[in-house]
């Protein structure tokens, strides 16, 4: 192996190395995590990651690339789905699940991250598929008159405060309010059951 094969050979792997550090800090910490702790994490210096990625919105677009198209085949989903309600609730229950999992993912999808051209990009993609199953649930008859997408996106805000001890204790508190919230928006709201109730932790004073 040549110098320069190896060279580039380093660099991929550095570039590999750092995305799926950053992934994993920004999925638990929120998009707060500064650059240098995420060099620190993946073993290089804050110029390296600076290298491959000239500014934190380049690393977020990196980092989040995957989780904004699967939440963009989710809302596709949905749209398939011959029952318009059942498609909704679904896109619902699962976009919350998935960024109750993922922080920086969540706080990525409900804001605008200026100068992130690929990641706003999917997101904008994801929001006109989630407006249309909206409509779509509205015409049925299904979901209330005065839903609107700025619902949806205060449902996915709240969503992401969830704080518990465990990946699968946030997962479960987050299909409770799945539910909890679908039954609020239905035409029509039926008691439904809701998924058993989570213990989390209070707030300190």
């Amino acid at each position: 192996m040549t110098a320069k094969v190896r060279e580039r050979s380093d660099a991929r792997d550095n570039r590999e190395r750092i995305v799926a550090v950053a992934r994993a800090a920004f999925a638990a910490d929120g998009l707060e995590v500064p650059i240098r702790e995420i060099a620190r994490r993946a073993g290089v210096g804050p110029a390296t990651v600076y290298r491959h990625f000239p500014t934190k919105q380049a690393l977020f677009s990196a980092a989040f690339a995957d989780g904004m198209t699967l939440c963009s085949d989710i809302v596709a989903e949905g749209l398939t789905a011959a029952d318009p309600w059942d498609g909704f609730a679904f896109v619902i229950a699962r976009l919350l699940e998935v960024h109750a999992l993922n922080r920086g993912l969540s706080q990525a999808f409900t804001s605008a991250l200026e100068g992130a051209g690929l990641l706003d990009a999917e997101r904008e993609r994801t929001l006109t598929q989630l407006l249309q199953l909206i409509r779509r649930a509205r015409e049925a008859g299904a979901l209330r008159a005065d839903f609107v997408l700025e619902d949806a996106l205060l449902v996915l805000m709240a969503n992401e405060g969830i704080r518990a001890v465990s990946a699968e204790q946030r997962a479960a508190a987050s299909r409770r309010f799945a539910e909890l919230v679908l039954q609020s928006f239905r035409a029509h709201p039926s008691a439904e059951p809701l998924p058993p109730p989570v213990r989390l932790p209070l707030p300190a004073r």
